[in-house]
């Protein structure tokens, strides 16, 4: 007897222009995403060196960096369900042949769903409308980092290793 494979639910997001009051639901859906990601490098570098990269508290850290980037570049939002599903963020350098994919996430409630290959894509649209020849975007190696580095290769990036090391002096 053959058991057919689950198929991955695919869902087309309204991707439109983030406005200020999406600023909050951009905030709450993001912590909620990379949760597992800031425990995954905890894990791996320990508490000492995630407090010095990450304070005291990684949501208030990262809290200020998103509401940053709402503030700094290019934000779309994915609405799924009338909610805000996920966002990206984009950065277009000034005199820089590229563009960079800043911050993306995606509701953990929508996640698994295609929203974010369709953030990375509509997104490297952006760029490319915007006269970039390539674009970039940076994630981890560790295994909280897996469901990103998932999307990006499925959105057509390509992964060239590197490796980052951190010495708490």
């Amino acid at each position: 007897m053959v058991i057919p494979r689950r198929r991955m639910i695919r869902r087309m997001a309204l991707i439109r222009p983030a406005t200020a009051e999406d600023e909050d639901a951009i905030v709450e859906l993001s912590l909620l995403a990379w949760e597992p990601v800031f425990a995954s490098m905890a894990g791996i570098i320990g508490p000492a060196l995630a407090r010095q990269l990450f304070s005291d508290d990684w949501r208030r850290y990262q809290e200020d960096d998103v509401r940053r980037a709402c503030r700094t570049y290019e934000v779309w939002v994915a609405e799924a369900d009338g909610t805000v599903a996920g966002f990206t963020a984009v950065h277009l350098p000034d005199g820089e042949p590229h563009g960079e994919i800043y911050m993306l996430a995606v509701h953990p409630d929508h996640q698994r769903q295609g929203i974010g290959v369709q953030l990375t894509q509509f997104a490297a649209d952006q760029m490319r409308t915007a006269g970039r020849d390539m674009a970039i975007v940076n994630t981890g190696g560790d295994p909280g980092h897996a469901p990103a580095r998932s999307t990006y290769e499925r959105a057509g990036f390509v992964s060239l290793p590197q490796a980052q090391y951190y010495l708490l002096l």
